[in-house]
């Protein structure tokens, strides 16, 4: 049986969930964070079946830097749970034959717990909680995960009967700006470096950062400041080809993948109408206000081939070109192409 102590920590964590409202995507990655502490794991997922393949739309711990990362439906363990209905509990993944072992080992899997996700009658995903370590998991930690799992499954529920978008479009969208979120950003930047091209077929990594808006939150408010991030994110949006992928990311952070690259000149005609299209003045209640980003760029496979070193490069560079940009008039964007 879950202690008193957590019990009152489910009822913490309910209660945090209740203020992110409606919104799927900010409620999973509130509950995998939750599952850290509550059943002291090392990682914690939402997965989403997408197609044939189990998708990690959320993720805490360890498991942050997997976010994006595909399974097959028909050969993991959190397939099996989806196709079964049932609660899964895996005690050593080198001996249960349920499992994806090489995923595992990529993972850094040994012992888990899965709860399947229902939505109108059907499971759409499942919450999975991992350890390092074998036979990590006990009954106490499944009725503490399930608890959650019910949580989320009101969420879906709710996000998708009182909004128009469907239950997809809640989990990968960022409901502020409804930019993609970063978990598709990570999820297609992940495809692009598994694909088996040879040579791989180039494209370029942006992070973008927004300048200035902690001034103008403390200058103008948080009204003024939250439809200045939304205009940021429409022109970003706008300036973006559509074969593109523009996300935020988290707060005044936004990416975007810019894939396919033909042409060495597409890099800069992108640049150029993204400054067009950043510099304009802004007006908001009267009061005209001038727009500044910062980025990055890591090219790919030139950067380098993996995810981590890409995003670390064009993250390396951005703050850079931001160090040096607080210094200068103006707005629009500064730039950094290479260290």
């Amino acid at each position: 049986m879950p202690s008193k102590a957590q019990l009152l920590q489910i009822i913490g964590i309910q209660s945090a969930l209740a203020k992110q409202g409606f919104e799927l995507a900010n409620v999973m990655d509130c509950v995998v964070e939750s599952v850290l502490s509550l059943i002291n794991s090392d990682g914690a997922v939402v997965e989403l079946v997408e197609g044939d393949e189990m998708v990690y739309r959320a993720a805490a711990g360890s498991a942050s830097k997997h976010l994006g990362l595909r399974l097959a439906l028909n050969s993991s363990f959190s397939g099996l749970s989806v196709r079964t209905g049932e609660i899964l509990m895996c005690s050593d993944s080198e001996t249960d034959d349920r499992v994806d072992r090489e995923a595992c080992r990529k993972v850094g899997v040994c012992s888990m717990l899965v709860m399947p996700l229902n939505h109108e009658g059907r499971n759409v995903g499942v919450i999975k909680a991992y350890s390092a370590t074998p036979r990590h998991f006990s009954q106490s930690d499944t009725e503490l995960l399930g608890m959650l799992s019910d949580v989320i499954s009101a969420a879906m529920y709710h996000a998708s009967e009182y909004h128009e978008s469907d239950l997809y479009f809640r989990a990968t969208h960022d409901s502020m700006t409804d930019l993609a979120n970063r978990s598709v950003f990570m999820d297609r930047l992940r495809q692009l470096t598994r694909n088996s091209r040879t040579p791989p077929r180039p494209a370029a990594i942006f992070m973008v950062d927004m300048d200035g808006l902690k001034a103008i939150n403390d200058n103008f408010g948080h009204r003024t400041g939250d439809a200045i991030l939304i205009e940021f994110a429409h022109r970003l949006q706008t300036a973006a080809r559509t074969t593109d992928t523009v996300a935020r990311l988290g707060g005044d952070e936004f990416g975007i993948l810019l894939t396919p690259l033909a042409q060495d000149h597409e890099i800069h005609s992108i640049l150029e109408r993204l400054q067009q299209t950043i510099a304009k003045p802004f007006t908001f209640e009267g009061e005209s206000h001038q727009l500044r980003a910062s980025i990055g760029v890591a090219f790919f496979p030139g950067d380098g081939l993996d995810i981590n070193s890409l995003m670390d490069t064009a993250d390396n560079r951005m703050y850079q070109i931001k160090n040096i940009s607080r210094s200068l008039p103006g707005g629009g964007l500064h730039i950094a192409l290479n260290s």
